[in-house]
């Protein structure tokens, strides 16, 4: 017995094959979608364009564009595994080569955005194009914190982003993100585009991008987000373990990462608020700490617990070495993992109170940003040697 294609495809003109590109669109307001057509109809032409939306439409809405509809996205703020994989299946159903992916209101990309992610993918230079998003001073600080500095000292890359949510990938690209999400076995799951590129030997681009409203999730709690993502992470690093293990040398930086400062930017309650947070849980969370830190780790927290709040800083050194002391305890088990990640959070906003107080004296984020990152690079023999020797807290 036949069964309904789930994709069907309702535009026309008549159904073909062999696309130059696959642009796949989350769901946009109807007035947003139709400006976001139409700057890709500018850039590239509309006979090598594919174009899968979420968006209801009618085969006569767009008579110059062959558009399919794409599956529903199973959350409204990042891409995730059914993406990729719904994406992929589009690209070999239709024979399109390359693969553009717009996350949750791509609507605020400029063309030459969309151009830049695209056009190194099609000419064959890169396999995976990033774009390196220009965000106000304190947004977007799991990212800083945590995933770009873990994603640089482990996989050897600069990209600022590794969680993106546009992207432009080659056709073994999309087809490997696809085998991953495959894996995970669930459509939810978060997939590390830049580390999968990293160990396939893939070619990565990253590009400016100067305006993007980012999409905020459903539930908006940093202790919700933040467990998902870095317990997403942390998976990957373990499974990846093999490969980062290996000494790898760190590509320069180029042009492009020596942005200008930022203005200083406003301190605010918030801090006293995170630090009197830190302070409570120094109180109450010893016995998990105790677990999971060296001695050393935990007399640095002791020093912090007694700090001014407008004064309250987390030394560079003293975060990267947290962050990979609780990779090894997510490795290990040494607690529930649901536990553990609840106890990296007053520790996270203890680095965000530092980091905005930073800001706010005048120093540059993205100056404190990269000594972060470099404090992890530094740092990272001391993961390699508890991952190996995981009953030594010390090298």
């Amino acid at each position: 017995m036949a069964t309904a294609d789930p994709i069907s495809d309702l535009s026309r003109p008549p159904a073909r094959t062999g696309y130059a590109l696959l642009v796949s669109i989350a769901a946009l307001p109807q007035e947003q979608f139709d400006g976001l057509l139409a700057r890709l109809q500018e850039l590239f032409a509309p006979e090598d364009l594919l174009i899968a939306t979420q968006n209801a439409f009618t085969p006569d809405t767009y008579p110059s564009l062959r558009i399919v509809n794409a599956p529903p996205s199973s959350t409204s703020w990042t891409l995730t595994a059914g993406d990729f994989v719904a994406a992929n299946e589009l690209a070999q159903k239709h024979d399109a080569r390359h693969i553009l992916i717009l996350g949750p209101e791509c609507s605020s990309l400029s063309a030459d955005t969309l151009r830049e992610l695209a056009t190194p993918v099609i000419s064959g230079s890169v396999d995976l194009a990033v774009p390196n998003y220009r965000l106000p001073a304190n947004a977007g600080l799991v990212n800083s914190a945590i995933l770009y500095p873990l994603t640089r000292a482990l996989f050897a890359t600069r990209v600022r982003y590794p969680l993106a949510i546009d992207l432009g990938l080659s056709q073994r690209m999309a087809a490997r993100l696809a085998a991953a999400g495959q894996r995970l076995g669930q459509n939810d799951s978060l997939i590390w585009p830049v580390a999968e590129a990293v160990t396939s030997g893939f070619n990565i681009g990253e590009f400016e991008v100067d305006q993007r409203a980012l999409p905020q999730p459903t539930d908006p709690d940093i202790r919700t987000i933040l467990t998902a993502i870095t317990s997403s992470l942390f998976s990957d690093i373990e499974s990846k373990a093999a490969y980062w293990q290996r000494a790898r040398r760190l590509p320069p930086p180029r042009p492009e990462h020596l942005r200008p400062a930022h203005t200083g930017s406003e301190r605010t309650s918030e801090v006293v608020s995170m630090v009197e947070g830190f302070r409570l849980a120094y109180s109450n969370l010893q016995e998990i700490w105790s677990l999971v830190l060296p001695p050393a780790t935990l007399v640095g927290l002791k020093r912090l617990s007694v700090m001014d709040a407008a004064s309250f800083r987390m030394p560079d050194p003293l975060w990267a070495r947290i962050v990979y002391d609780f990779l090894v305890a997510f490795r290990l088990r040494t607690i529930n993992r649901g536990h553990l990640l609840g106890a990296l959070i007053p520790l996270y906003l203890a680095w965000v109170a530092g980091h905005i107080n930073l800001s706010s004296s005048g120093t540059d984020p993205e100056h404190h940003i990269e000594a972060v990152a470099a404090a992890f690079d530094a740092d990272k023999p001391y993961l390699v040697s508890r991952w190996r020797w995981p009953d030594r807290f010390n090298p």
